[in-house]
């Protein structure tokens, strides 16, 4: 029998707030950028936003399938991945036009270097921009989403009908590929046969090919909780000991070492690298996550509620969109170097951003409410069908 409807997760709307907050600490060129780099270990907040985002979209639209079809839920999706790319496309004309215009009226090194192809090649990159080919830095997440979104459909369909096991195979072979390159070898052969107009450097420093197995992996979690017999994740105890261990010497070496594990090798780096989703950084990511996973629900009923961090995550769409253009804009009016304005200008920038960004969320929550109802103080009160729209 299909599962029954279950109310948001709180705890995961907090924990989304909490990767959308470490991001934009991270993005926003201030004293606490270094600091806020991967504060857990050699993970990032990019990491967890998109293993959530994923849990999320198989729950939410696994329970879609299960309750009407398979045909409604690929709609669900399409409309998803719509809105993801309008919010893709008006970010993206935001900073061919707004921080393109200050930018150079200030001459601002930071804006020039972030969207140098399109000054060098506007037409172009504004058409490979919109077919998601250009990504400019700091624009190059919500592509990946895009395209997540699109091939989820058929992945749930397909594990549906034969089971998670072959797709999760097919997933591992594309991950353990993309470290060779995978992505650079289909690019080449792309360009050889129709000619790319955009430099391989110019497509997105995240590696679709690595990066699939952490939204795979995320979908079969959530879409799994759907099956009423289905068991809870539970772990022997020799995997929370290793898990410990990884996760402990991680966040060591992290505030020992740096955000370089090591550093002056770059050939021992590529080992922890972000972008490919390196075998040493997703064995960082699986200890957190075996933690999270046996220890979070102890600490969630003890914990106090953050109401503000589960709004900011239940509207994790348009408040990631809002950081980006409040980081664009700082980095236009005051460059990438905090250390040249005093702390008070670094409090005044970070209150000022996070009071945005809490006032974007409160707003888009406010504008999704169905008709006769009350903005929820708290991500608890909507339901899990309104984790959609987020």
């Amino acid at each position: 029998m299909p599962p029954s409807p279950s109310t948001r997760r709180w705890e995961i709307d907090a924990l989304r707030g909490l990767m959308l907050v470490l991001m934009t600490l991270t993005h926003l060129p201030t004293r606490l950028t270094s600091p806020a780099g991967q504060p857990f270990g050699y993970v990032s907040a990019a990491e967890g936003f998109v293993l959530l985002s994923a849990y999320m979209a198989g729950m939410v639209y696994g329970r879609l399938a299960w309750k009407k079809s398979i045909a409604e839920m690929e709609k669900a999706y399409l409309r998803r991945a719509l809105k993801v790319y309008w919010c893709q496309a008006a970010t993206l004309l935001f900073l061919f036009t707004v921080i393109a215009f200050f930018g150079l009226k200030v001459d601002q090194p930071a804006v020039k270097d972030l969207m140098s192809f399109y000054l060098q090649n506007p037409g172009t990159a504004l058409a490979a921009g919109l077919l998601l080919v250009y990504e400019p830095p700091l624009l190059d997440i919500l592509p990946l989403y895009v395209l997540f979104m699109l091939a989820s459909p058929w992945v749930l369909a397909a594990a549906l009908r034969h089971g998670w096991g072959p797709v999760m195979g097919v997933s591992v072979a594309l991950w353990v590929l993309a470290q060779f390159g995978l992505g650079e070898w289909i690019y080449d052969a792309t360009d050889a046969v129709v000619g790319m107009p955009v430099p391989f450097h110019e497509t997105g420093s995240f590696a679709t090919y690595g990066w699939q197995f952490l939204w795979m992996l995320g979908l079969w979690m959530g879409a799994s909780r759907n099956d009423p017999q289905a068991p809870p994740f539970t772990f022997p105890h020799w995997t929370l000991v290793v898990a410990t261990f990884v996760v402990a010497i991680g966040f060591t070496w992290r505030h020992v070492v740096g955000q370089a594990p090591f550093e002056g090798n770059s050939q021992l780096n590529l080992l922890f690298d972000k972008w490919t989703l390196a075998p040493m950084r997703l064995i960082n990511l699986f200890g957190l996550m075996v933690i999270a996973i046996r220890f979070g629900p102890a600490l969630v009923r003890r914990m106090p509620r953050l109401p503000w961090l589960e709004t900011m995550g239940a509207a994790s769409l348009p408040v990631f969109c809002a950081h980006l253009v409040v980081v664009l804009l700082v980095l236009t009016f005051f460059g990438s170097n905090p250390l040249v304005h005093p702390w008070w200008m670094d409090a005044v920038l970070l209150v000022a951003c996070f009071g945005t960004l809490y006032l974007v969320a409160r707003v888009s929550l406010w504008l999704d409410k169905p008709p006769g109802e009350e903005v929820p103080r708290r991500a608890a009160n909507a339901t899990g069908a309104g984790a959609s729209s987020r």
